[in-house]
């Protein structure tokens, strides 16, 4: 019997479930994309989540558990309001990312690996963030921001505790600085 307290669920995401079962050659086999599901709309996986979906799989709810307790991307508990990564690859690691972490920790209240007590705050130490060029990288939600290292973590720590990083000319995340502006034409004044 599937667990009523997961009907919380959005519609779209009971439609996407729905639709990606099927694509498997076992229900089984859905279990991770149906997990990502899940926890994209929810934050996390909690007990009741772990036997909806088992059941939906035809499951028991320890091998669910296993999954989530296996792979480092899927959680228990949601993380907090703002959530930090820190890449500690040794690219990142060899520029300084675990004293990024250490500020980022002292500034922001909350250890790494944990949520702030007023739920604010996360911290997540992350293997490679992929600009292993531009380390430390730290990433704020779905935002990627390099060199972040002393006094600039400082900043960028005092910045996110202002609510003040996304107004910031200071630092810009990787993924705004992709979207420029079209060109301007030029017009000519040919003489005809």
């Amino acid at each position: 019997m599937i667990v009523e307290h997961l009907m919380e669920l959005s519609k779209e995401t009971l439609i996407k479930i729905d639709e990606v079962i099927p694509k498997y050659p076992e229900k089984r086999s859905a279990a991770l994309m149906v997990i990502h599901l899940v926890q994209d709309e929810l934050g996390s996986i909690s007990d009741e989540s772990c036997s909806w979906i088992a059941d939906k799989l035809s499951l028991q709810p320890i091998n669910i558990k296993e999954l989530i307790t296996f792979y480092p991307m899927l959680r228990e508990t949601p993380w907090g309001k703002t959530h930090v990564r820190v890449c500690r690859t040794l690219p990142c690691a060899l520029r300084g990312s675990y004293g990024t972490c250490k500020i980022l920790e002292d500034k922001l209240g909350v250890k790494e690996g944990y949520v702030r007590d007023d739920g604010e705050y996360s911290i997540e130490f992350m293997e490679c963030l992929a600009d292993c060029g531009e380390g430390p990288v730290v990433m704020v939600g779905e935002h990627t921001y390099e060199n972040i290292e002393g006094k600039n973590a400082e900043k960028f720590a005092k910045l996110l505790l202002d609510k003040e990083l996304n107004s910031s000319k200071e630092f810009n995340s990787y993924e705004e600085t992709l979207v420029v502006a079209p060109p301007v034409s030029k017009r000519t004044n040919k003489k005809s």
